[in-house]
C-alpha cells in the first residue's frame, strides 16, 4: 500500500520510494519485477555494495563470495542490499595504467551514490587504486559509507624459500637477466608466486591503503590486515554488511569522521608501516576531497618524527600473512603511541583509541617498538632542491645505504621505449656510479602516472653484482619495488619542470641526509637550455584521455581533477 505523500520517510532511498505519485509506482513496481516484495524494501535502509569484482582483477577474485557474505549481513540487520558493479581497476592487467583511471572510478563511484536510492554504501576494493578511487568518491558524495578490503593472498613458497609478489617477481627477474636463474626456475617461480585471491602479500600500495583506510577509520577494526582467503574475511564481510545498515540509521557520513587529525593519523601509519611510495598521492587527493589542503610539507614533518615499526617487505623480512599473525595494523597502532591522535571517530562508532586499546603484539620482531624500530624515521622522505622544486619522495629504507649520499653523472632517457632500447647498449655508457634519468612519465607525460620508476639495472651491471643504481624520474614505482629511486619529481618534464632540461653527463647531487635533490648546472645555463625547449604534443585528443590532460593536477597536488576537489556542495537529484 502507497503511503501518505505527506509522510515522508527519513530514509533517503524513501523519497524515491514512499511518494504516492506515478514516480514513486514506477520505482516500486520496477523493484517488484525482480521479484521483491514491499516487505523486503518498504521503510528500509537501502545499502548499496560497490563491487569493483572483474574475471581480470586477481586481487578481487574472491569478491563474489564476498558480497554474498556482506548481503547477509545487510539482511540480518534488517536493510535492503543492493549491488552496483563499478569499474575495477586491476593492476596488472590495465595499460598504460589504472592511475590513469583512479579518478575515473572516484566519478563513477560518487555519481553511483548520488543518483540511485541509496541510504548508506559498502565499497568493495583493495587493488592499488580502487581504495583511494572509492574513498574519494564517497568522501565527495558523503553519504554514509564503509570499506570493506580485499585482503592479502597468502604468502607463497618456492622450494625453500619464501615468495612475495611483486618484491621477488623484481628479485628473480634480475637473477634471471644476470644468468644465475635458468627457464625451469623462472617458470616454478611464475607457477607459485600469486598464491590465492587477494592483493600482493608485501606492504604494496594495496595493503599500504588498505591500512590508511583503517587509520582513518573508515574501516572496521583490524580490517586491513586479514588475509583474503581465511575465515576471518568472510566473517568481517558479514560484520561490515551489518554495520552499514546502522550508518544508514546513524546517518553517520565522512565529513563527521574526517578531520586534518585523521589525515595525519593516515600519514603516521604510512610511514610506520613503510608503506607505499603511491600513498603520498592518495592522500593528498582523500584530504582534498575533504576540505583540507594537505600538502608535502606534512609528510616531511611528520616523516621525521615517526619510526619504521612493520618488518614487511619491500623495506623489511616478513610478508603480509606474518603481520596480521603477529597482531595486525590495530597492534601497531597502538605501539605508536602518542605518534597517533587517539581521539578520532572510526566508523564503528568508537574513537581510534578505544578500538586499539585491547590490541597485542604477538611477535615482536615483526611489529616493533618505538625503541626497536627498523627506522628510527618515517619510510618515505619528501626531497627538494633544483631539480624538484616542487618536491619529490623517495622511500629510503628500500634503498642501498651506499647511494644515500650520491653525486654521479644522469644518462637521460626521454621515454620508457628508450630506455628499453637503450639500456643494454654498451655505448649509452652506464657505470656503477651514474644516475639513470627518466622524463616523460609523469601524469601529462606518461600520460597517466605509471609505474615506471624502478628503471631497470643493464644487464652488463648485473653481472657485475651491481643492483642498484641512483635511479630518477617524474613517475610512480610499483609499492613492492624498491631500490635507491627518487620518484614523483614536481613538476614532471612534459609541463617543463627542470627534469626536461638535464643533459648526458650532467651531474646530479642526491642528500638523503640534506633532503635534497639538486641538478649541478648553473642558472644562466639551465636558462639557455629552456629557451630551446618545447612542450610534447599531448597523447589524447579526445576521450577521457583529453579530459584527463586538460583537467589532472600534479604529484605534489594528489592528480586529482581540478574541478573535483572539495567545493560547492553537489545537490541530490531531483524526483519528480
Amino acid at each position: 500500500m502507497a503511503s501518505n505523500p505527506s509522510d515522508e520517510s527519513k530514509l533517503r532511498s524513501g523519497r524515491w520510494f514512499d511518494p504516492d505519485s506515478l514516480r514513486g509506482f514506477g520505482h516500486r513496481s520496477r523493484l517488484k519485477g525482480m521479484g521483491y516484495d514491499d516487505q523486503d524494501y518498504r521503510g528500509k535502509p537501502v545499502v548499496a555494495i560497490l563491487n569493483t569484482w572483474s574475471d581480470l582483477n586477481t586481487c578481487h577474485s574472491h569478491f563474489p563470495e564476498r558480497v554474498q557474505e556482506v548481503k547477509r549481513g545487510i539482511w540480518q540487520m534488517g536493510g535492503f542490499p543492493v549491488e552496483i558493479p563499478v569499474m575495477s581497476l586491476g593492476e596488472m592487467m590495465m595499460k598504460p595504467t589504472t592511475m590513469l583511471y583512479r579518478n575515473l572510478l572516484a566519478m563513477e563511484t560518487e555519481e553511483a551514490l548520488r543518483c540511485h536510492p541509496i541510504d548508506a554504501a559498502v565499497l568493495m576494493g583493495g587493488c592499488d587504486k580502487t581504495v583511494p578511487a572509492m574513498i574519494m568518491g564517497a568522501i565527495s558524495a558523503d553519504l554514509p559509507a564503509i570499506f570493506l578490503p580485499a585482503g592479502p593472498m597468502l604468502k607463497a613458497r618456492w622450494k625453500d624459500q619464501t615468495l612475495g609478489s611483486g618484491s621477488d617477481a623484481w628479485k628473480y627477474w634480475d637473477e634471471r637477466r644476470a644468468g644465475n636463474l635458468c627457464d625451469e626456475a623462472w617458470g616454478e617461480i611464475e607457477n607459485c608466486i600469486a598464491r590465492s585471491a587477494g592483493t600482493c602479500m608485501t606492504m604494496g600500495t594495496a595493503s599500504t591503503m588498505a591500512a590508511i583506510a583503517e587509520s582513518m577509520g573508515l574501516t572496521l577494526p583490524g580490517a586491513s590486515s586479514v588475509p583474503a582467503v581465511i575465515s576471518e574475511h568472510s566473517r568481517l564481510a558479514v560484520a561490515t554488511g551489518r554495520r552499514a545498515v546502522q550508518l544508514a540509521q546513524e546517518k553517520l557520513c565522512p565529513s563527521d569522521l574526517l578531520t586534518p587529525e585523521s589525515f595525519d593519523n593516515a600519514i603516521v601509519t604510512s610511514m610506520a608501516i613503510g608503506g607505499s611510495t603511491n600513498a603520498i598521492v592518495h592522500i593528498i587527493a582523500m584530504a582534498r576531497r575533504a576540505g583540507f589542503d594537505l600538502t608535502l610539507e606534512r609528510f616531511d614533518e611528520l616523516s621525521r618524527t615517526t619510526p619504521v615499526l612493520a618488518n614487511i617487505r619491500p623495506a623489511g623480512k616478513f610478508l603480509m600473512e606474518d603481520f596480521f599473525d603477529a597482531g595486525g595494523l590495530t597492534a601497531l597502532l597502538k605501539q605508536l603511541g602518542e605518534h597517533i591522535q587517539g581521539s578520532c571517530q572510526t566508523v564503528n562508532g568508537s574513537t581510534l583509541a578505544e578500538n586499539i586499546a585491547r590490541a597485542e603484539v604477538i611477535d615482536p620482531d615483526i611489529i616493533r617498538s618505538t625503541g626497536d624500530p627498523i627506522s628510527p624515521t618515517g619510510g618515505t622522505f619528501v626531497l627538494r632542491g633544483n631539480l624538484a622544486p616542487s618536491g619529490c619522495i623517495i622511500k629510503p629504507t628500500a634503498a642501498s645505504p651506499r647511494l644515500l649520499e650520491h653525486t654521479g653523472s644522469a644518462v637521460v632517457f626521454d621515454t620508457y621505449a628508450e630506455l628499453k632500447a637503450k639500456l643494454n647498449d654498451p655505448d649509452t655508457g652506464i657505470t656503477p656510479d651514474s644516475v639513470l634519468i627518466l622524463r616523460n612519465a609523469g601524469p601529462q607525460g606518461g600520460p597517466g602516472f605509471p609505474e615506471w620508476g624502478m628503471l631497470p639495472i643493464p644487464d652488463h651491471l648485473l653481472k657485475q653484482g651491481i643492483r642498484d643504481l641512483v635511479r630518477i624520474s617524474d613517475a610512480r614505482m610499483s609499492g613492492t619495488s624498491y631500490g635507491t629511486c627518487v620518484l614523483h619529481v614536481a613538476p614532471e618534464a612534459a609541463v617543463g619542470g627542470p627534469l626536461a632540461l638535464v643533459r648526458n653527463g650532467d651531474m646530479i647531487q642526491l642528500s638523503i641526509k640534506e633532503r635534497r635533490l639538486d641538478l649541478l648546472v648553473d642558472d644562466q645555463e639551465l636558462a639557455q637550455r629552456r629557451k630551446s625547449w618545447s612542450a610534447p604534443k599531448p597523447k589524447y585528443e579526445r576521450g577521457y584521455g583529453a579530459m584527463f590532460l586538460k583537467h589532472v593536477t600534479q604529484a605534489d597536488a594528489g592528480c586529482d581533477f581540478d574541478f573535483l576537489h572539495h567545493g560547492e556542495e553537489t545537490p541530490d537529484p531531483e524526483i519528480y
